[in-house]
């Protein structure tokens, strides 16, 4: 089993620590296996949680040196320095290649023991440019849910940490078993308003019960064949334009917009659970050649068709140690990326 190390510090916030230990606890393998082992761990048997109530901890800081995957919740306003004891274990199990992860502005706590020097990392919007004053080397998106950078992630909020959880599930156990994780824990296929998670489904989003659903039920059907704006038009009953506005209503964007999202997210779910070639997958998606795909891809998803299959079909079973390596094949951070066509 993947074992999963949450450190609670004083000073912790509830929901911080709580949804990345239910949502890897929820997922389970096909086979109806679990996965990974979560265990909450501390610098003493007590802490002092936010909201006024004291959490028991029955493992120290030696659990880091047993974890895969080492997970520091956010801590609340005026919580104590972080003692050099809980700074050296987290260097230690950085050292030692395990893969480390923030919820909120558990970044700070990273960024205190040095281990997101020179990188990319996010933390609450609210607390994102007090973030940048106090450590200067590191580079703060504060527009994104999360950022992976290989073995070191940091994500916003605590509702942003189940999308870099899924993330991490998904890199390690396929997409199938994250969407899987992602129903269990009853997160929504899509984070709409620019801060989309970087999470493969698959089939985009349909507004049940609106009278587009036959036709873009129609359109997924349809995918790998040519599909205009005046056949989608036509195929409603509607003028062009009367079509776009309705389809905007109704879906929050246009309808070439949608057709392009749902032709990426094809060719993303065919990435990773398929063997068919890059050409033939940019036909089974409709794109008109695998040039217009892979421009189209790397624009969508921030990385290559090649680099992204590595990433998410080839890292299943994996230990879940990233050993410093980002998740691209060219070396480069990956930074979660809005799934947003312009």
């Amino acid at each position: 089993m993947h074992s999963v190390a949450i450190l609670v510090l004083d000073g912790v916030v509830p929901f911080d620590m709580a949804a990345p230990m239910q949502v890897f606890d929820f997922t389970r393998l096909p086979d109806g296996r679990r996965p990974y082992r979560v265990r909450l761990c501390a610098e003493r048997p007590e802490v002092a949680a936010d909201g006024g109530f004291v959490l028991r901890v029955d493992r120290g800081l030696d659990a880091l040196a047993d974890a895969d995957t080492v997970v520091v919740p956010g801590r609340a306003p005026g919580a104590p320095p972080l003692s050099p004891a809980v700074l050296a274990a987290l260097r230690e199990a950085a050292r030692a290649g395990t893969r480390i992860a923030s919820v909120c502005v558990g970044a700070f706590v990273l960024a205190e023991a040095g281990l997101l020097d020179g990188l990319r990392a996010t933390t609450h919007w609210v607390a994102a440019e007090e973030f940048a004053r106090a450590f200067p080397l590191v580079e703060v998106e504060p527009d994104v849910l999360y950022v992976d950078n290989g073995q070191i992630l940091t994500s916003a909020g605590a509702a942003a940490a189940l999308d870099m959880c899924l993330h991490m599930i998904r890199r390690d156990l396929g997409s199938a078993v994250a969407a899987n994780a992602a129903r269990m824990s009853v997160m929504p296929l899509e984070r709409e308003g620019g801060q989309a998670q970087f999470i493969v489904h698959e089939h985009p989003p349909v507004p049940r019960g609106s009278d587009l659903e036959p036709l873009l039920e129609w359109i997924e059907d349809n995918l790998a064949h040519e599909v205009t704006l005046a056949g989608m038009a036509a195929r409603a009953g509607m003028s062009e334009r009367t079509f776009s506005r309705r389809f905007r209503e109704q879906t929050g964007t246009t309808p070439l917009q949608w057709l392009l999202r749902a032709r990426v997210r094809r060719a993303q779910y065919l990435l990773e659970n398929s063997d068919h070639t890059v050409d033939r997958i940019a036909q089974q998606a409709g794109f008109g050649s695998p040039t217009a795909f892979r421009e189209r891809f790397r624009k969508v998803v921030g990385t290559t068709p090649y680099a992204y299959r590595m990433s998410f079909k080839g890292g299943r079973g994996g230990t879940g140690r990233a050993g410093g390596r980002p998740s691209g094949s060219d070396g480069q951070r990956q930074t979660a990326l809005p799934v947003a066509l312009g």
